[in-house]
């Protein structure tokens, strides 16, 4: 007779979970949770450093009533990754497919000419922002990590800096550069300079970038990031009207201890 495999049933290495499949709630509950704003078991970043927010994997009726009480009647609520079927009174506001890449040879090396950028450059990086759109920087993002710069004339021409922050991991984020300027290798200098940094404190980069960003993918694959899952952006309308569910109460700092990763 047969003997029966002891492992089936169990799951697969490649099933199990992983930091970087909830980035965002791996970091508020690690390296940012001094970020942390909570309602039971929802949390999210205040919403001046960046619109980032983490469900449950399986959320509950209350789940949805606290996110919909953070976002406020008629709010907009991020859903990365979410797959799920939205509660009734939600509505789909946007959706595009995405995915996320991870550093696997990616040469990184200091740059001379990139200088950190600070609090007195956020009025010129929001300028460069609205003007090649990498995704949302906020009032308060360049307090998420190590933003790099690269002049000339004195203008701000290229970014790219440090967003979400899972334990043993960084994320590259606001990668961009002027018109004016391109094709001139900036954003490759400056992913490898953030990616230095990273990887001097024992980490290893990643990023996100839209499925249909072509442009942005070749680049990342030429640098040496490998492609480790699709995911998709999204966002979703609360009601208008409160939820039922859990009974009013005030946001904490205090981290849920049952939030598992």
């Amino acid at each position: 007779m047969p003997r029966s495999d002891p492992s089936a049933g169990l799951p697969r290495p490649t099933d199990l979970p992983h930091v970087l499949d909830h980035p965002a709630r791996a970091a508020l509950t690690g390296p940012h949770a001094h970020f942390a704003e909570w309602r039971g078991r929802v949390v999210r970043y205040p919403v001046d450093v960046t619109p980032w927010l983490a469900l449950p994997d399986e959320p509950t009726a209350d789940d949805w009533a606290d996110a919909a009480a953070l976002a406020g009647p008629g709010g907009e609520v991020p859903l990365l990754g979410f797959q799920g079927r939205l509660p009734d009174g939600w509505e789909v506001t946007f959706r595009v497919e995405g995915v996320q890449y991870v550093d696997e040879g990616l040469a990184a090396a200091p740059d001379p000419g990139a200088v950190r950028l600070g609090p007195a450059d956020v009025p010129e990086i929001l300028d460069l922002i609205a003007r090649t759109r990498p995704g949302p920087f906020l009032p308060r993002t360049i307090e998420l990590g190590t933003y790099l710069g690269i002049r000339r004339g004195g203008a701000l021409v290229a970014m790219a800096g440090e967003r979400l922050h899972p334990p043993g991991w960084t994320e590259i984020s606001a990668v961009c550069t002027d018109p004016a300027v391109r094709g001139e290798g900036l954003a490759t200098r400056l992913i490898r300079a953030v990616a230095h940094g990273i990887r001097e404190r024992g980490e290893t980069p990643f990023l996100h970038t839209g499925a249909g960003n072509t442009h942005a993918i070749r680049l990342y694959e030429s640098l040496g990031f490998r492609l480790r899952r699709t995911t998709a952006f999204g966002a979703a309308r609360a009601p208008e009207r409160p939820l039922k569910g859990r009974t009013p109460a005030q946001s904490s700092s205090v981290p849920a201890p049952d939030l598992a990763l």
